[in-house]
Formats: C-alpha cells, structure tokens, sequence
C-alpha cells in the first residue's frame, strides 16, 4: 500500500522509545545506505514521491507526478555516522550494505557482523512532504536476470532469484532460544503473508524485532513479505529466526532495489522464480516458490505487492486501477494451471475501484470463505492506532487466494494487530500539533493461513 502514505503524510515524527523487555532499547537509527551521485542520474531513477520508475535520465522532473529529482536529505552529520565496515585489504571504510569493498573489491567476512544493535537515541530531523512514508531510494538495476534451470511451467520472461537450489530441514538442535523449532506435525502447514511497511523513521528496528516475534510465535512453514528494504532485509538476516529459513533473494540482489517482495521456507524447495508483470511503473512482480513435498505433491506459493493506487499532480487521478487488474489477470492465468496453489499478498485491491477480484473456478478467497461475518480489512485507520489521525480508511488491501486439490484449508487469522508494548511515538499533524500514539509492528495486518493434507 502506497497511496495513503504518499497523500496523507506527515512530517518525519519525533521518536519516543519506552523500555520493553524483549525489544531493543532506543534502537539506533539505521540510516538508508543509498548515496546519490552523477552516476546514478545517468540513470534510471524512482520518485520518491510517487514511486513511477523514470527512464529518462536527462528529464529533471517526474512523468507522473512532476516532483524534481533531487537528492535525500541528508545532514552532514547523519552521513557522517553511517555505519561502516573497514576492508581487511585495504582499511577503506565502506558502507555497511555492500558485501565487497568499493576500492579493491575484497569481501567481507560477515555482513551481518557489521551491522550494531548498540543502544544509542534515535536522532529524527524533518523532511519534505512525502518522505516520512517512502524509503530513500537507489536507482533500480533493470538487467535481466538468468532463466531458472528448473522452472515450473515458466515463460519466457519468468528470471530466477539467483539462490541455490534443494533445502534442509532445521532438525539441528537449537542453539538459541530465539531459534525456531522443527515442526511436530507434518500434515499441516501454515504461510504468512505480512506487508512489513517501508518506512524506516518509524522504530524500525523494533518493529521489525516485533515482526520476527510473531514468526517465532506461529512458526509459518512459508513466509510471504512485501516492501521489505535493503535495510529491513539485513536486520532479519541478523535473527536468529532466519536460520530455520530459506530466502528467495540473496542479499547482493537485495541491494539493487529499493524494496520489494520475498519469500522464506523451512520446506524443501525446487526452485525461486519471479515474474516481472507486462507493465509496472513501480516495477511490481510475481514470485513464486515451488515446493517439494512428501508423496511428491506439487505446491506453489505465490506472492505479490499489486500496483499501489497513487494520486498526484496534475491530473490527481491515478489510481492505476486498469494496471492493478490486468496484474491480478496475468498472475492468476499464470497460476491457474497448476493443482495446488497459495496465492497472498498486499494486492492494494479495491473492490469499489477494481471490481471483483478475478478468480478462476475452482479458487476460493480464503478469508470470505471461512469468515463471511466478518469484512477483514488489512488496512484500518481506526483499529490500527499507530494510523491514528490519518484519514478515515478502511480496505481489505492484503488476500490469501488458493486453489487446492492435495489440501483443504483449516482457517486464516490476522496477525500483528497489537502495538507493541511500552512503545510509543510522537506524530505531527499537518498544522503542527503533535500527539503520542502507540507503535504497531506495521501499518498493515498480516494474515496466516492453515491448511492440511486432505
């Protein structure tokens, strides 16, 4: 969901961290580690106020929304604490996101050693209209990615992530009490779907923290994310949750994009892919794991962050509602032809706007399936109270969508609908005002489902 951040942003708020036994203490701010150079306005470049993907490096000025290209804003002060590695080689200090110094090209031992947890205040400045709510971006890497050698009914524009095949299950003996446990019971399997929310001002670190708790507390066998970031990538990687795990995106591709969707799995897996949509001003995608599973049952699981409806000057009518939909079209035609398949996400999906989600015989919305009482919106102003003073708003923006021959599903529940405890932030209001309310591990809900072997 991007529209409700982008026009009906605030200021970048003043952070207020309170003590809470099981998250980080006044976590220190990560700071976006993306530069901005000559170089990079050579190129390809995504508005930070409505996210269309530029390629007219030579046009100042965004096609859609008319917002000039201009640099993050960052204080001399701030790019001065950036946290940084120094090169075993050669001692030049680079920034923490690259795996591979950027003077002799030596790799670090450990990433993720290099990114501090240490306790120190969150320092928030001010910002343009727009960036509370948006990652600083980098410029994308439209390069085409190799085929998968082992697709799965796969097209021509269908490009593997890159990641190893075959998978072990985590029946090593924990080592952690963060650690995920293997699961007792084969026959059922549950996948979380979460849109984890790309705006780092806002706590990220305990938020994120918040987020792996509730993934150590369902222990989903297929986790589904949408508008992770280069530096929300790297903070999971560092849990210790993710060892159970199989990522669909190695972390060196990670960093070439502003933020995009990923999959885990504790279950083998055939293959990674991903589907780039035929069109996508926000660069938007299908990905899809396939599983092997016992008995060789077929199961895919897909997920997909569906074009956000942005409105903006100058004609403050673009909803991409026509684009949302002919997504929604390709992913399921894809899909549609294997027999069993999990199809979750944030679809952005307005059913006033979009009409009926378009779903084959045979397929089935899971939540109006076994909730028919209950309306199930994702996106609440009103429940969620760390959207509190937002505009009125409530849409069902995240579905889980199957169509299963080996399984039946058991039933989907939200996730993440709690703040976080003793944690609370001070938001500005347009005018000034500023108030305190509570922090929620994102501004959507999650959603995980269960289901079983029939």
């Amino acid at each position: 969901m991007t529209f409700f951040k982008i026009a009906y942003s605030f200021s970048i708020p003043q952070i207020k961290t309170l003590s809470f036994p099981f998250l980080y203490k006044n976590p220190r701010k990560i700071l976006t580690p993306f530069s901005f150079s000559p170089k990079s306005m050579a190129s390809p470049w995504t508005c930070s106020r409505c996210t269309f993907i530029n390629t007219d490096s030579q046009k100042p000025n965004c096609q859609i929304c008319s917002s000039s290209q201009s640099p993050p804003p960052f204080s001399s002060s701030s790019s001065a604490n950036q946290e940084k590695w120094s090169c075993k080689a050669c001692t030049f200090l680079n920034p923490y996101n690259l795996s591979n110094c950027e003077i002799c090209g030596t790799r670090t031992s450990s990433f993720s050693s290099n990114l501090s947890l240490a306790d120190e205040e969150l320092d928030v400045g001010s910002s343009a209209v727009g960036n509370v709510f948006l990652p600083l971006l980098q410029k994308c890497n439209n390069a085409k990615r190799k085929i998968s050698d082992d697709p799965v009914e796969i097209p021509d524009d269908v490009i593997d992530l890159g990641v190893s095949r075959g998978f072990k299950s985590a029946d090593k003996k924990v080592v952690d009490s963060d650690e995920i446990q293997p699961k007792p019971d084969s026959k059922t399997l549950k996948i979380l779907s979460y849109n984890v929310w790309f705006a780092e001002e806002i706590e990220l670190r305990i938020r994120m923290r918040a987020i792996g708790d509730i993934i150590q507390l369902h222990t989903p066998d297929v986790i589904c994310l949408q508008e992770v970031t280069p530096d929300i990538y790297a903070i999971f990687q560092r849990s210790n949750w993710w060892k159970s795990y199989k990522c669909s995106l190695s972390f060196e591709k990670s960093v070439t994009r502003p933020y995009f969707c990923m999959q885990l799995t504790k279950l083998p897996v055939k293959s990674f892919t991903s589907k780039q949509f035929t069109y996508s001003a926000m660069g938007r995608e299908l990905c899809i794991t396939n599983l092997s599973l016992q008995k060789n049952t077929p199961l895919l699981i897909a997920t997909t962050h569906l074009e956000s409806p942005c409105p903006g000057p100058p004609k403050w009518d673009q909803m991409y509602s026509k684009e949302r939909v002919q997504q929604a079209n390709e992913s399921v035609d894809f899909l549609k032809s294997n027999p069993n398949v999990v199809f979750c996400g944030d679809m952005n999906w307005d059913d006033k706007l979009d009409g009926e989600f378009p779903l084959p015989d045979g397929w089935i919305d899971v939540w109006t399936e076994l909730n028919p009482g209950n309306v199930g919106w994702t996106y609440d102003t009103k429940s969620n109270l760390m959207l509190t003073g937002n505009r009125k708003l409530q849409k069902r923006l995240d579905r889980v969508l199957v169509c299963l021959r080996d399984f039946e599903v058991g039933r989907v529940e939200m996730v993440g609908t709690e703040p976080i405890p003793e944690v609370m932030y001070l938001k500005k209001k347009k005018g000034g005002k500023e108030f305190e309310v509570p922090v929620l591990p994102s501004d959507h809900f999650g959603l995980l489902l269960t289901m079983s072997y029939r």
